[in-house]
C-alpha cells in the first residue's frame, strides 16, 4: 500500500465518522424538537447535542488537515526564497505536530481525572466518554500531518510563483 492510497483511504474514514455524527447530530435535534413539541421533552437532548457538535467539529477539523483548510497565510511563506521557504514550511508542520502531541498527552491525563464524573442528563455515561474526542482527535491530527508533510514539502521546494503551493 503506497502513502498516497493510505491517505486517501484515511481520508474516506474521515469523511465516514463526520457523516455519521452529522447524521446522528440531524436526528437527534429532530427528534429533540418533535418530543418538545409533543410536550414530552427528553432530558438529555441538550447535552448530547452538545457533544455531538464537539465531536463534529474535532473529526472534521482532523478531516481538514488533509484537505488544506486550515486558516493559514501561504502567500508570505511562498513570497519567501526556496530555502528560508522550506524550512518555514517545516518549522510550521513540526510546531503543529509539537502542539498536537501534547494535546493528546493532557488531554489523556484529562480523561482520567474525569474517569469518575458522570454526564448530568445521562449519569451512566461517563464524562471521560464525551471528552475522548480531545486525545483521539488530537492523534488524528497528528497522523494527518505527517501524511500531508512531504505533499506540502514538495510545494514549498517548487520555485517562487508556483502555483498551488500550501504553507
Amino acid at each position: 500500500m503506497t502513502l498516497q492510497s493510505f491517505r486517501r483511504g484515511y481520508e474516506r474514514f474521515l469523511e465516514w465518522i463526520c457523516i455519521v455524527l452529522m447524521a446522528a447530530l440531524a436526528a437527534e435535534v429532530v427528534a429533540g424538537v418533535v418530543f418538545r413539541y409533543s410536550g414530552h421533552s427528553l432530558v438529555w437532548y441538550d447535552e448530547v447535542a452538545t457533544i455531538l457538535l464537539a465531536w463534529v467539529t474535532f473529526y472534521g477539523a482532523a478531516l481538514a488537515v488533509l484537505k488544506h483548510a486550515h486558516m493559514g497565510v501561504p502567500e508570505i511563506v511562498r513570497m519567501l526564497p526556496p530555502g528560508p521557504r522550506v524550512a518555514a514550511v517545516a518549522v510550521a508542520q513540526l510546531c503543529t505536530i509539537s502542539f498536537f502531541v501534547l494535546l493528546a498527552w493532557v488531554g489523556y491525563s484529562v480523561l482520567e481525572i474525569l474517569a469518575s464524573d458522570r454526564l448530568v442528563s445521562l449519569p451512566e455515561v461517563s464524562e471521560a466518554y464525551a471528552i475522548s474526542v480531545i486525545p483521539i482527535s488530537a492523534v488524528l491530527f497528528i497522523l494527518g500531518q505527517l501524511l500531508v508533510f512531504p505533499e506540502v514539502l514538495r510545494e514549498a521546494r517548487r520555485e517562487h510563483g508556483a502555483a498551488g503551493a500550501h504553507a
